[in-house]
């Protein structure tokens, strides 16, 4: 009956929930570099207001000089329960090309069964289900079956460089027998999933140059080595004809998939009509892979990506040549490729074949661990089966081909905790992109899946 009471709690409750989401999705809390701190502070205060609301207890906001906040909040009152932390992210990414947007980023619009704005999946949406999850126990039951902790990072959106500073500052108050990480993504709308791989991440910035400054392309062109057909040449170097990574040594630190995980991926049954669909590739544009291979690659491969390119300016440039050209590049890490050997194997090579003796400037921006775990320890099976309630689907377990830094962090500081990553994020969110949104029938199911693991894991027995 209890069980039944928060679910009917949270259905006669969802419009308040759903208007508190858009609520802090109004706040621009964008952590990068020269967007207003103050925004981000306002964020974590109305985080915490919203804890405060659902029920948690001791709820405070944690600041560190230098750091965008974070926010904690408990409820410790289930004697000989287990105790749960619950994490998700209340900064967001740039809103990018404003533009582009079909509604404004910052004003949270529903359309076609879905709330678009930028956070509104990314992951406001983590902190909603925890706090509309949480809400229907306390306020519609009267107590929790578990403990729970809840701890709402700040700088997710630009590699969580100051988590383990609070991790370790906290790691007595944070003490937990399982983790519940809500900043991932199902595998399709309406197909829960749990995550049990990450790809890590390092990024460089690329300066070549040439001359003291740009010369005119007629006087000067021709003996003169162009520093942005350099650029283009050493670019060019770093995959094959088959898109894979070609630099000598990266790929054979990969640890490749098991003959179960391959299994696995098979069950998923992708093709490529969905994934054509799912990432909006326009027709004539050649893959480089097929049936399960797409998975392979997406979460078990690593994979190399030219970010941005900058010589001159669209509009603002004559007959040159230019002085110096810059791009930056990202590469996702599969499990079992280390970020320091892995960025000083690449810029080796990116200083081997820079031609001509031009200047080459390398400049390393972050390093992130891919993260793997296996999926055997019983807490699994019972997030499984509190999912496919929720949801009405049977629950999957997933990679992910992007990077979550925090996941690392959290292993490292609060020791050996079993880590369950699930997501409210579907295929169709562009988290990042512009015209971010969020399902809104995958929401309530990951709430009604939440309240549903609450009860699940005490009945259960289990502890960490």
């Amino acid at each position: 009956m209890s069980r039944e009471q928060a679910l009917s709690h949270y259905d006669q409750n969802r419009a308040a929930h759903l208007e508190s989401l858009k609520n802090l999705t109004r706040i621009p809390s964008v952590s990068f570099s020269g967007y207003p701190q103050e925004e981000v502070r306002r964020s974590a205060q109305a985080s915490a207001a919203w804890l405060r609301t659902s029920g948690l207890r001791n709820v405070q906001i944690w600041e560190v000089p230098g750091t965008h906040p974070c926010v904690y909040g408990e409820w410790l009152q289930a004697p000989n329960a287990p105790t749960v932390l619950l994490y998700a992210h209340h900064d967001v990414q740039p809103p990018l090309r404003t533009e582009l947007w079909h509604s404004p980023p910052f004003e949270p619009t529903e359309r076609e069964g879905r709330l678009f704005g930028r956070g509104s999946a990314d992951d406001k949406a983590g902190i909603a289900v925890h706090a509309a999850s949480i809400a229907a126990w306390l306020q519609g039951v009267g107590h929790l079956p578990v403990n729970v902790k809840v701890i709402l990072e700040g700088e997710e959106e630009i590699g969580s460089p100051n988590l383990t500073t609070y991790l370790e500052k906290y790691r007595e108050q944070l003490q937990c027998d399982f983790m519940v990480l809500t900043d991932c993504a199902n595998y399709d709308t309406g197909k829960p999933s749990l995550t049990t791989s990450l790809r890590g991440l390092v990024t460089f910035e690329l300066t070549v140059s040439a001359l003291k400054s740009p010369l005119h392309s007629g006087m000067w062109g021709g003996p003169i080595p162009d520093a942005v057909a350099a650029l283009c040449k050493i670019l060019a170097t770093l995959t094959d004809e088959e898109g894979r990574v070609a630099v000598p040594g990266l790929r054979d630190m990969a640890i490749p998939p098991t003959a179960d995980e391959l299994a696995d991926f098979r069950a998923l049954k992708m093709t490529e009509e969905i994934f054509r669909q799912q990432a909006g590739i326009l027709e004539g544009v050649n893959l480089f892979a097929k049936g399960e291979d797409f998975l392979v690659k997406l979460w078990r491969e690593p994979a190399l990506s030219i970010n941005a390119l900058r010589a001159g300016g669209s509009g603002a440039v004559g007959n040159v040549l230019m002085d110096s050209a810059w791009a930056r590049i990202g590469l996702r890490l599969a499990p079992g490729m280390d970020p320091e050997i892995c960025t000083r194997q690449l810029s080796q090579h990116l200083q081997r074949v820079c031609p001509w003796g031009l200047h080459l400037k390398i400049e390393p921006e972050q390093g992130a661990k891919p993260w793997k775990t296996h999926p055997d320890h019983p807490v699994f099976e019972v997030a499984k089966k509190s999912l496919t309630k929720g949801y009405g689907n049977p629950a999957v377990c997933i990679g992910c081909g992007g990077t979550i830094p925090f996941v690392d962090h959290f292993t490292q500081v609060l020791g050996d905790v079993p880590a369950l990553l699930v997501g409210i994020e579907d295929p169709y969110t562009n988290a990042h992109s512009e015209n971010e949104s969020l399902h809104l029938g995958d929401f309530d199911k990951a709430v009604r899946s939440q309240i549903h693991f609450f009860a699940d894991l005490a009945e259960s027995g289990l502890r960490g």
